[in-house]
């Protein structure tokens, strides 16, 4: 299946592009693609643990299953003053 990833913030300079799209098996989760986008991607990947992820509009956890045709976005941790 396809998904369109969106990388935002810094992490734009991490993946050195602001979108890709990535193919995945039928059944992965947002924990599986970080992995694959942690491997294609070494210096995003060691930000495992900080990684925001929505699909859509809406923060999903790892575990969220994705379907064709997901629109996932990955944000830096948020940071306020």
């Amino acid at each position: 299946m396809l998904v369109t990833i969106s990388f935002y913030s810094y992490y734009r300079e991490l993946a050195g592009s602001a979108e890709i799209v990535e193919t995945l098996p039928e059944g992965s989760t947002l924990h599986d693609l970080f992995n694959s986008l942690g491997s294609r991607f070494p210096k995003l990947g060691v930000m495992q643990n900080s990684t925001l992820m929505a699909v859509g509009m809406d923060y999903q956890p790892r575990t969220y299953v994705l379907r064709e045709g997901d629109q996932v976005s990955l944000f830096p941790p948020v940071q306020g003053g």
